[in-house]
């Protein structure tokens, strides 16, 4: 999908609001000899950034206006590092907000409804993202933030609510809970947005199928506004995201080259009227591709397929790479198995040779050997490595209220 003239031309703008600011990435391009954009192949020499550019930057090296057009900042949680500081201005704020209603729009939400939001609030995007969308659009919020699931079930029975807001880990845990209590016929939700983290075709269908709602995948990340910058419409998979404030690109993770629509890769990301901290073709490390042609919807911005894992989340045993979503996928096809696992990577010294165990959930109606022998057949098969397995009962492996922790490998304790 090349960028087109009027994307082209803000981009252009963003190139020298930069350079006149002076910030970080001011110096990047004075170095790369970049002074501004008039074709798609002046586009293709601008460097790609990502997540490390601005964590050298810290605190505020990307800020591209003065201290006194910053209303706001977000931040990342720095689990893996320096946390990452993004500035926001009063027209940053605004834009976010409108394109987080328009999500809501996407998704058949109106101003009638009632939004329960159970996403954290403070320097996370998250909450206060979901909600500035909700006012916006004009519709009831109900800004529960993250836990105390006993209050949750209450204000959603007695406020009747009509739309949940959550990562898959909480609407999971939400599901098993209204279902464990009887709780069904008191709920009023009709629909659930949900982000933060990938998750499986059969979570989906278990949280579809238990709480009775639609559901629909928002995409987002702290350094691009933060959710709410694409969903997916009723009945398509793919997830709008929204040209006229961002320019998206497919990129080979290894080599960096752009792909064409329709091949999988990473996905870049280009603000073109972000103002507190503009970022150009900044690699997002998720991984996805661009759909082609028009869809049935009717809207004309662009779609990405559902997110299938990011290029970091890459692990490798006896020298083979794999992702999480393989993993998925392989237990979505085992009859009885959840939604629910973990994976343990660790080296046994004696024999010089790494092992994976993957733990998964399964319902009692099947036999627990019987179904670790399928997992480990079906891997040994599709991944070329044979795991340990062991098969649990339901709700045995800790639920999260935030991201679910999947991979843990030990070989580096």
């Amino acid at each position: 999908m090349k960028i087109n003239q009027t994307q082209l031309e803000l981009v252009d703008k963003q190139i020298k609001r930069i350079l006149a600011s002076g910030n970080y990435y001011s110096e990047v391009y004075k170095r790369a000899g970049i002074t501004g954009v008039n074709s798609y192949e002046d586009f293709l020499k601008i460097p790609f950034t990502d997540k490390a550019d601005l964590r050298n930057a810290y605190p505020l090296g990307i800020q591209a206006v003065p201290d006194e057009k910053i209303v706001r900042i977000h931040s990342s949680s720095g689990t893996t590092g320096k946390p990452v500081i993004i500035p926001y201005t009063a027209k940053d704020v605004d834009d976010w907000a409108t394109m987080f209603a328009r999500c809501y729009e996407i998704a058949g939400i109106t101003n009638k409804d009632r939004i329960q939001i159970t996403p954290g609030y403070g320097l996370w995007t998250a909450g206060i993202g979901f909600q500035a969308g909700c006012e916006k659009l004009g519709a009831m919020a109900i800004p529960m933030g993250p836990g105390n699931t006993e209050k949750q079930l209450q204000m959603m029975i007695d406020l009747q609510s009509t739309v949940i807001c959550a990562t898959s880990s909480y609407a999971l845990l939400l599901a098993e809970e209204i279902n464990r209590r009887g709780l069904r016929d008191r709920i009023k939700l009709k629909k659930g947005v949900i982000g933060s983290e990938r998750w499986s075709d059969a979570k989906r269908a278990f949280i579809a199928r238990e709480l009775g709602i639609e559901l629909y995948d928002i995409y987002g990340l702290t350094e691009i506004y933060g959710p709410g910058i694409g969903i997916n419409c009723t009945g398509e998979t793919g997830m709008h995201v929204f040209d006229d404030y961002l320019y998206t690109e497919i990129i080979d993770p290894a080599t960096g080259e752009v792909l064409p629509d329709g091949e999988e890769g990473e996905i870049v990301i280009t603000t073109l009227v972000k103002e507190g901290a503009p970022l150009i073709r900044f690699r997002t490390h998720d991984l996805s591709s661009i759909m082609p042609g028009q869809c049935h919807c009717g809207l004309s911005y662009p779609r990405l397929t559902t997110i299938k894992g990011r290029s970091d989340d890459m692990f490798k045993v006896h020298g083979v790479n794999m992702f999480p979503s393989q993993i998925e996928e392989i237990l979505g096809e085992v009859d009885g198995v959840s939604s629910e696992y973990k994976i343990d990577i660790a080296h046994d010294d004696l024999k010089n040779r790494d092992i994976m165990m993957i733990t998964a959930e399964a319902d009692g109606r099947v036999d627990f050997q019987k179904t670790a022998e399928a997992l480990k057949a079906l891997c040994k098969s599709r991944l070329s490595v044979t795991p340990n397995v062991a098969i649990v009962s339901l709700n045995t492996l800790p639920r999260s209220e935030k991201k679910t922790q999947r991979v843990f490998d030990h070989r580096g304790d």
